[in-house]
């Protein structure tokens, strides 16, 4: 059968994401001259106007860059944590306290948004244009407006009452008062307009530089008019962002973690988001002989590799939190004695029913007691995750996970905004390492990863969003898909022309939205004996396919495949 990921080549660069446009966006820059850091920016800003279900100007942006020559010993990996913390007078004990530890819909779960000064931030120290250039494409397609297509309709359809809730959501996203359908026209004239005054600001500064340009455009946005029309919303409505909380905002660098795969360094981003689950997984695939002699796909292939990722969802949910609050101890995690123990408590006949229990827990870390941390969020499972990528000629690679929905919070009337509402991936209990507390990060589940192989080929992937009535993997689903990814991009360097095979993440642990486990739950394409995830397990629908990706092998040759026959590649 005739394959419907084409692999796509070019001489020169490639980028690739969540929406053709914004790919678009993003080749057209490569094409003008531009870097694959100036080329994913403009990537990732279009897409939180094409996607804004799921993406967001003022939501998070994770980033991963990799300079160097191809093949050059001295390249680097940086990651930008776009990820904002808690407001600096946030009382921490709020939720369980008020809520029932629950955490509501709303302002409250506002965190400081990170996706602009990541962007930006990425532009002054690793880019070459200006923020007017980058962010052009995603200016004229809030300004004139794009065609609404099948996943975005239908999943303001799914969160009708989320936009309803708050005029300002359903003056956008529901013009008129109706539900927008397939092919109408869709405009964000006030994100435009917001976005415009960024590049209007930036433009006053021009003439002492393109650094000096890309703060006055970040100062527009932290610290001018649209800071205090942030503020003043939330002053108005029971918030807790601040003045404060903006203008001393900025992204941090984070170290990324990196491990020996094989013939590959594969680099994720850090504990403050679930990244290091990748590096967890792939240690562990390998201490259980490297699923060799296990066909692919096979029942007893996806049991090793989902009890695998149950375990990893473990340590995650009792060790991983804001390093700046939490002594996570990574050595430990990925020692090899910490790696055996893992593999060795999988039974290779029966799944594990619940969460596995923790292992080699730092005392002042541990979970509060399991009554109080099962409390029930008002939160449910979310699409809010996109990606993008891009490498040039220059050997330069960049790999995002953009995010955050529109129907969880309000936007800022006049703005086209919605700050960052991910608040909702902290535990509403402070005890917990990923719980609440002023200035603190939620641990984030979307989060970008590098491979890095031998012979100077570059993989950026990550997980983004499906063409699938049931969402992207967001939530636990984000890091299975892409854990998944890794073995399966390298088994698949020159993609075999077959038909695309199930995948599916297991959902034994802790999603970040629901403080409960949710165990004996799986989901993968429904061909497989019910002993695979354990006696009478549910086998759920299929969630679809990872995330594409760009790659630059050592031929010289950038080099993709095609995930999604909704989307196209530039």
């Amino acid at each position: 059968m005739k394959s419907m990921r084409p692999t796509l080549y070019g001489s020169r660069h490639a980028v690739s994401a969540g929406h053709y446009l914004a790919a678009a966006a993003g080749f057209a820059i490569l094409e003008a001259g531009g870097n694959a850091i100036d080329a994913g920016c403009a990537a990732g800003i279009a897409l939180a106007v094409l996607h804004p279900d799921e993406v967001n100007v003022a939501g998070v942006a994770p980033i991963m860059i990799r300079t160097g020559p191809q093949g050059e010993k001295g390249a680097k990996v940086v990651t930008i944590a776009g990820l904002g913390h808690w407001p600096a007078r946030f009382p921490a004990d709020l939720f369980m306290r008020e809520h029932g530890g629950k955490m509501p819909l709303g302002l409250l779960r506002t965190v400081v948004p990170a996706a602009p000064d990541a962007w930006i931030t990425a532009l002054c120290d690793y880019g070459t244009m200006s923020f007017g250039d980058v962010a052009g494409a995603a200016i004229r397609y809030a300004r004139e407006g794009f065609a609404v297509f099948e996943y975005m309709a239908t999943m303001i359809k799914e969160y009708e009452a989320g936009y309803r809730s708050w005029p300002s959501n359903a003056a956008i996203f529901l013009p008129g008062g109706k539900l927008p359908q397939v092919g109408d026209r869709f405009l964000q004239t006030d994100l435009a307009g917001t976005l415009q005054y960024m590049v209007d600001q930036e433009r006053t500064m021009a003439k002492r530089g393109r650094i000096a340009g890309l703060q006055a455009a970040r100062a527009a946005f932290y610290c001018g008019d649209i800071a205090e029309q942030i503020v003043r919303y939330h002053e108005q409505e029971g918030g807790y962002l601040a003045r404060d909380d903006l203008a001393n905002f900025h992204c941090r660098y984070e170290a990324p973690v990196s491990v020996r795969w094989r013939d590959f360094d594969v680099f994720t981003c850090g504990p403050w988001c679930q990244g290091p689950m990748l590096a967890q997984a792939l240690r562990m695939v390998e201490a259980a002989g490297g699923l060799n002699g296990l066909a692919h796909n096979s029942a007893d292939y996806i049991h090793l590799v989902t009890e695998i990722l149950k375990a990893a969802c473990a340590d995650r949910e009792y060790r991983y939190g804001d390093p700046l609050f939490v002594d996570v101890g990574l050595d430990e995690l990925l020692s090899d004695g910490h790696v055996a123990a893992r593999v060795g408590a999988i039974d290779h006949e029966r799944a594990m029913p619940d969460m596995p229990p923790p292992l080699g827990r730092h005392p002042s870390n541990r979970p509060p007691p399991v009554s109080a941390s099962r409390t029930r969020s008002d939160a449910t499972i979310e699409p809010d995750t996109s990606y993008c990528c891009a490498v040039d000629r220059w050997g330069n690679a960049m790999s995002a996970t953009p995010s955050d929905g529109s129907w969880r919070s309000p936007v800022i009337p006049g703005l086209g905004i919605v700050p960052s509402a991910r608040g909702t991936q902290s535990r509403p209990d402070p005890r917990h390492p990923s719980g609440v507390a002023p200035g603190k990060r939620p641990r984030l589940t979307p989060n970008p990863a590098i491979a890095v192989r031998d012979d100077g080929s570059v993989i950026p992937f990550g997980a983004q969003r499906l063409p699938f009535r049931h969402g992207p993997p967001g939530g636990d689903r984000a890091a299975a898909f892409r854990d998944l990814q890794l073995p399966q991009l390298v088994r698949a360097l020159h993609p075999p022309a077959r038909p695309p095979e199930p995948r599916g993440p297991p959902a034994g642990g802790h999603d970040r939205r629901t403080a409960p486990p949710r165990p004996r739950r799986g989901n993968v394409a429904g061909r497989h004996p019910s002993r695979l995830l354990g006696g009478g397990d549910p086998v759920g629908q299929p969630d679809g396919l990872p995330a594409r990706r760009g790659r630059l092998p050592s031929a010289g040759l950038c080099h993709g495949e095609l995930r999604s026959p909704q989307r196209r590649r530039g």
